[in-house]
């Protein structure tokens, strides 16, 4: 066996101390002088899996031109036949996005081992092109772990979930990576019940990612309170695992929506002792929670004491002022955000619009809605939407009515509902008609739409024409959707739904409206 030459021995020293840049630099001099530090079979695979990895963050281009340099290297000092620095190759390519040239050096290799074949199909599974990788996987002469894993990351990530069931299924063996990537997909799509049976056929093979997976996928599908079960097991002193950022950042959403705050800042208070809340995805995190919560303050405190702060953090504070109603102090943010030089995006204008339209700030939302062309940020339905809403609110229909005509794509449901409302608050009978006429066009079994037009007609006692939005809403079966709320008790959040008697303790909840209307 061939030890490594003093050449690969610095360069590994180099790259162990973090200086992938300097340890190619390196080699790149030692080319070029009279040096007798030559390259052996140790020295191209090292540089290249360097250059890889660099290639695959965020210093592609430059990381592209060394590797290129380093493939002449590896022509000119004869090692094209060396399966080790041609696998190296074929994977610097593939996480290059170049698997034009990866093809064309696996095609020229005289032998391949597992590896190779596993380079170019995860390159392949990567881009999204599966049907390259399928190909590549049915002719692999082996087949290991990692190659069946990564078929079934590739087709989740393309969202073919039955493809990735089957390689699933003809794998010899599995282990937690094959499983959490399945379970992911099925999150992904739609089905946490199946997700929920791989997670549970697992328990001793878990690990904290397939926890995260798992409780982030029900909060993706709205599944909170199965989040909030799941979370408070990782707690339990019979798991191993503590939560990570990741927990954190999955979870929280969950929180928000069921309103279990007494959970909240119990994360809050880990994230605090664990240093998280100092990590900006946590922090964004903390702020939406408290905000959507009602709990500015604390939002606020989350805010001023990250540093440095990024566009969504900054988003995340300005647009929950703003549906908070403290309108002036999410505009004044804004401008804290630009003074601090932070460019502001899509998002950061639904937020300053959404504080002009809480506030009635007419001049200031058109004055931000024409200054989004100066900052460089193209007009989304939303940000019609919003500057509608707040047009139509203040009683300026006739300017909101110009400005849905000349959205480019036309309006959405939600912006005709918008102006409908406005119009049916000012009385405005024959523009609410033209408007309601174009909202059954885009949205014919919207039943709110009828409502706030059997509403108008009622408030101007045009009876036969409330008769007529009334048969119209029975025709569509009469109900809006239900509302709900939530009550948290201890460490249990319960929905109670309007209508609706199914809460396993409504008999006795029943029982004690009962007593209290005697004391009453």
């Amino acid at each position: 066996m061939m030890l490594p030459s003093k050449h690969s021995s610095i360069l590994t020293a180099l790259i162990c101390r973090g200086r992938r840049t300097f340890s190619v630099a390196s080699f790149s001099r030692n080319r070029r002088a009279v040096s007798p530090l030559a390259p052996d079979d140790y020295t191209f695979p090292l540089l290249l899996k360097e250059a890889a990895a660099e290639a695959a963050g965020a210093s592609g281009r430059r990381s592209s031109i060394e590797g290129q340099k380093l493939h002449a290297g590896v022509i000119k000092f004869g090692f094209s036949s060396c399966v080790y620095a041609s696998t190296a190759l074929v994977d610097f390519y593939s996480k290059s996005g170049d698997l034009t040239s990866a093809r064309v050096v696996f095609d020229e290799m005289p032998r391949r081992s597992l590896p190779s074949w596993t380079a170019i199909m995860v390159g392949y599974a990567r881009s999204g092109d599966m049907r390259s990788a399928e190909e590549v996987f049915s002719l692999m002469p082996e087949k290991d772990i990692p190659a069946y894993n990564a078929m079934i990351d590739g087709f989740v990530k393309v969202g073919d979930v039955p493809s990735a069931q089957k390689v699933f299924d003809a794998m010899p063996e599995r282990n937690v990576v094959s499983r959490t990537s399945l379970m992911h997909g099925y999150c992904m799509d739609g089905n946490t019940e199946a997700a929920r049976l791989l997670f549970d056929a697992m328990p001793r093979r878990r690990n904290l990612h397939s926890w995260n997976v798992m409780i982030r996928g029900y909060c993706r599908n709205r599944e909170s309170g199965k989040a909030l079960k799941l979370f408070r097991e990782l707690q339990s002193q019979s798991c191993p695992f503590e939560p990570n950022e990741v927990t954190l950042v999955s979870v929280i959403p969950a929180i928000t929506d069921t309103g279990a705050m007494d959970l909240g800042r119990w994360v809050h208070e880990f994230a605090r002792r664990k240093g998280l809340d100092r990590r900006a995805n946590v922090a964004t995190a903390l702020i939406d929670m408290y905000l959507k919560c009602g709990n500015a303050d604390e939002a606020k405190r989350v805010f001023n004491q990250l540093n440095p702060k990024d566009a969504t953090c900054w988003n995340a504070i300005i647009n929950g002022l703003a549906v908070n109603g403290h309108s002036r102090e999410a505009l004044g943010l804004f401008e804290e955000m630009r003074r601090n030089g932070i460019s502001p995006n899509s998002v950061t204008m639904i937020g300053v619009l959404s504080a002009c339209n809480h506030g009635g700030l007419v001049n200031e939302g058109r004055q931000w809605f024409q200054e989004m062309e100066v900052l460089g940020i193209s007009k989304k339905v939303e940000h019609y939407g919003c500057m509608v809403d707040l047009l139509g609110r203040c009683g300026y229909l006739g300017e909101a009515m110009e400005l849905i005509e000349k959205m480019p794509s036309g309006p959405n449901g939600i912006v005709l509902s918008s102006l409908l409302f406005a119009c049916a608050c000012h009385g405005a009978v024959d523009m609410a008609e033209g408007v309601m006429k174009s909202a059954v066009e885009v949205e014919p079994r919207n039943i709110g739409n009828y409502i706030i037009m059997r509403n108008l007609y009622a408030a101007k006692k045009m009876w036969r024409d409330a008769l007529n939005m009334k048969d119209e809403i029975n025709k569509l079966g009469g109900k809006k959707e239900a509302g709900c709320s939530l009550v948290e008790i201890g460490t249990s959040v319960s929905e109670f739904v309007s209508g609706d008697k199914a809460h396993q303790d409504w008999e006795v909840i029943c029982d004690i409206i009962g007593c209290l209307r005697l004391h009453m």
